[in-house]
C-alpha cells in the first residue's frame, strides 16, 4: 500500500527558539476541512433562520400596532356613527316640525272649506278689510314689519310648516297669482275701501287673477320660494298703497 500522505504544520513562538509541528494526516486534514465547511455552512443556516425569525417578529409587531390603531379607529367609527344618529334623530324631529307628512293636492275637494266669515263683495269697510289670520296654524313670527331705512321690511314673515294652508285674511278678490324673484309664488287680495294682502313665498297657489275668495279661504300652501332661506309666509297688509302692520288688524292665534 502507498504510503499515506500528511501536512505537517511547524508553530514557531516569537523569541523562543522552540518550535512545535503538528501533523495532519490526510484523513484528519480532510475530517478537518469537512468540518470547517460543515461549521460555516451551519452557521450560514442560523444566520440566515435567525434574519428570517428577526424580520417575521418585526412584522409582527408592524401588524400588532396596526391592529390597534385599526381598533382604536374603530371605536372612533363608532362613537362617530353613534352622533351621526343622534344627529341624524335630532334633525328629523326638527324636520317633522317643519315638513308635513304629505301635501294635498290641489283640485276640487282636495283643500278644505273657507273659514266661516263674510261673502266676497260684502260693503262697509269692517266687513271687506283684512281681519283673519292668514294660516291655518299660529306659527312664528321671526320677521315684524320695519319702516323706512335699508332694512325696511313692509310685512311680516311668520315660520311655519312647509305645506301649511294659507287663507284670506279678508273677502276680496284676487287680482295677481303669480311668480317673482323675491317673493317666489305670491298672491294679492284687493279688499276693497283700499285695502290689498298679499301672500308670498307660497310652494303653491290654487288661485287665479279674477278669483273671489271669502275670509279663510285657501289661496295656496306655504313653502320656502324666492329669496327665501327657510319656510314661511311674508305676509303684508297695505291701505292706499302703503304697509299697515298686520298684527294691528289681524290677531295671532
Amino acid at each position: 500500500m502507498d504510503e499515506e500522505r500528511s501536512l505537517t504544520i511547524m508553530v514557531v513562538r516569537p523569541g523562543e527558539g522552540e518550535t512545535r509541528s503538528i501533523s495532519l494526516s490526510s484523513r484528519r486534514l480532510r475530517a478537518l476541512i469537512v468540518g470547517v465547511v460543515a461549521g460555516v455552512v451551519l452557521g450560514g443556516v442560523i444566520l440566515a433562520s435567525w434574519g428570517y425569525f428577526a424580520a417575521r417578529h418585526w412584522r409582527a409587531v408592524q401588524l400588532e400596532r396596526e391592529v390597534a390603531e385599526l381598533r382604536a379607529e374603530r371605536e372612533q367609527i363608532t362613537e362617530l356613527a353613534s352622533a351621526l344618529a343622534e344627529t341624524e334623530a335630532a334633525y328629523e324631529r326638527i324636520r317633522n316640525l317643519f315638513t308635513p307628512g304629505a301635501l294635498p293636492e290641489a283640485g276640487p275637494g282636495a283643500l278644505p272649506p273657507p273659514a266661516a266669515g263674510s261673502e266676497p263683495g260684502a260693503s262697509g269697510a269692517g266687513a271687506e278689510g283684512p281681519t283673519e289670520w292668514p294660516l291655518s296654524q299660529r306659527g312664528f313670527i321671526t320677521q315684524p314689519l320695519v319702516e323706512g331705512g335699508d332694512g325696511s321690511h313692509p310685512g311680516i314673515d311668520v315660520a311655519v310648516a312647509a305645506g301649511s294652508y294659507i287663507r284670506a285674511a279678508g273677502p276680496g278678490r284676487v287680482v295677481e297669482a303669480a311668480d317673482d324673484p323675491v317673493y317666489g309664488l305670491y298672491v294679492i287680495l284687493e279688499h276693497g275701501e283700499g285695502y290689498r294682502t298679499l301672500y308670498a313665498h307660497a310652494s303653491h297657489i290654487v288661485v287665479e287673477p279674477g278669483d273671489l275668495v271669502r275670509p279663510g279661504e285657501v289661496l295656496g300652501l306655504t313653502g320656502s320660494t324666492g329669496r327665501s332661506t327657510a319656510p314661511h309666509l311674508h305676509f303684508e297688509i297695505l291701505l292706499d298703497g302703503r304697509p299697515v302692520d298686520p298684527l294691528t288688524l289681524v290677531q295671532q292665534p
